[in-house]
């Protein structure tokens, strides 16, 4: 559809000139000989641009401009005039116009003008539609008395430049924190630059981190910036920092305390500033006793702990994520809303849900892309209790898909055995005492009198 420019000048000759030109550009143009006029078409249809003369009878064009900012913000306005002074033009350039030009106009700075204010005009909708689709992709979801101290955790820690880390089972929606720390912080219009540890191979990741100069290993064919250098003025998010080896944490320690790094195979010192953001899903200082991670770097990172609850810690809140993804992933595939009946939403509720909230919106996503019926029942989907059909594929490493069907495996043979744990070491060629061990891992829990039942 064509643009629509809406000109506004008390002389028909003025307005004239400038329709023709514009209608031969593509433009659709309208017109109006005041500015009580021109505020009158701009409620009834919304123009892509306005160019404003400055003197007009009664309400004069600076008067215009500050109610068309006022009714249309996002409306660029060309402001023209035959006796322009600087003075004028600051104070529409203040006001909100986008450009100022003078009388006699010349058509090709008029063409000029008003294809940049449009192309402007278009990104900054384009922007500004990303930025809410973003935000309706990490909204906060849960009422639960731990999902409000949650909250009240990150408003608070989003507030200042410390370092968080973040800790949480897989799936449990830690990456959404770290974006909502950065969103509702003083650094929310600079980069948000995320990197995944584990997913990096240790050969790349300090390239990945601190760039690269041309020629300095095999494969680099030219300069590159590192995630700390584009991340410079705003937050780095690094996603599963417990997987990060040893050398790569030694340096990453030295940019935190210089804010200063080089780039593998460079010489020359780059100094940035950069709010760091982590998080792991092991037990940091276990990590430290063990030997795998640095001390010094746990106590760095470590400055304002967020911890992230479990989904079977939260329970209550799976109707609520449940009402999420279910309207939101029907609009990003263009379905029609699907309903959950009671019975169904029962056994979503009673679930233990090893994969946490990934694990849940994947079902969901398959439910509304899968389910023929507007209405979704617990027969569309396979969790017949509560540790049986975890999705697998929603963990990220061979060893969490391992330790997840292993905890199910575990529960289901000693639901089968009505929770005789020595019965059920038995059955599966293990020491009692292993078996215990390994409930106590996976807090594997019975419900009502299985559970004292299990006590032998």
């Amino acid at each position: 559809m064509e643009p629509v420019v809406l000109i506004v000048d008390d002389e028909e000759g003025i307005r004239e000139s400038l329709s023709g030109i514009l209608e031969d550009e593509g433009y659709r143009v309208v017109s109006a000989g005041t500015g009580e006029d021109a505020l009158r078409m701009i409620q009834e249809q919304t123009p892509d641009l306005v160019i404003l003369d400055v003197w007009l009878p009664k309400m004069d064009g600076i008067q215009a401009l500050q109610e068309i900012k006022s009714l249309k913000r996002d409306i660029p306005v060309i402001m023209i005039s035959g006796h322009g002074n600087i003075e004028v033009a600051v104070k529409a350039t203040r006001m909100g116009a986008y450009d100022f030009l003078e009388k006699p106009l010349s058509l090709e700075r008029v063409l000029l003008s008003s294809r940049r204010a449009l192309e402007r005009s278009a990104l900054e909708r384009e922007n500004r539609e990303l930025r809410e689709n973003l935000t309706r992709k990490w909204k906060f979801i849960g009422e639960s008395p731990s999902m409000k101290d949650l909250r009240g955790q990150i408003e608070m820690a989003a507030q200042s430049n410390s370092r968080v880390l973040i800790t949480g089972e897989s799936g449990s929606g830690k990456e959404l924190v770290a974006r909502l720390l950065h969103g509702m912080g003083s650094r929310a219009d600079k980069p948000f630059v995320e990197v995944n540890c584990a997913a990096m191979p240790h050969e790349l990741i300090e390239s990945e981190l601190f760039g690269h100069e041309r020629g300095s290993f095999t494969g680099a064919f030219e300069k590159k910036k590192g995630k700390f250098e584009l991340a410079d003025k705003g937050t780095l998010f690094l996603d599963e920092i417990g997987d990060m080896s040893l050398q790569t944490q030694a340096k990453v320690l030295r940019v935190i305390e210089t804010q200063e790094f080089q780039r593998v195979g460079g010489s020359a010192n780059i100094k940035v500033d950069v709010r760091i953001i982590s998080a792991t899903n092991k037990d940091l200082e276990e990590e430290v006793k063990k030997g795998n991670f640095r001390e010094d770097l746990f106590f760095r990172l470590n400055v304002i702990p967020i911890s992230v609850p479990p989904l079977r810690e939260r329970r209550e809140d799976i109707p609520l994520l449940v009402e999420y993804f279910v309207q939101s992933i029907a609009e990003d595939y263009g379905q029609p809303l699907k309903k959950i009946t009671p019975e169904a939403m029962k056994s979503l509720e009673e679930h233990s849900w090893p994969g946490n909230i990934r694990e849940l919106r994947n079902l969901i996503e398959r439910l509304v892309i899968m389910t023929p019926s507007t209405v979704i029942t617990a027969k569309d989907f396979a969790l017949t209790g509560r540790h049986e059909g975890s999705d697998y594929f929603t963990c990220r490493t061979l060893k969490e898909a391992r330790e997840s069907f292993e905890k199910d495996f575990i529960a289901k043979k000693l639901e089968e055995n009505n929770w005789n744990v020595s019965k059920t070491a038995e059955i599966l060629d293990i020491e009692r005492s292993n078996l215990h061990r390994k409930i106590k891992t996976y807090n594997i829990q019975a419900g009502g009198e299985a559970q004292k039942r299990s006590r032998n």
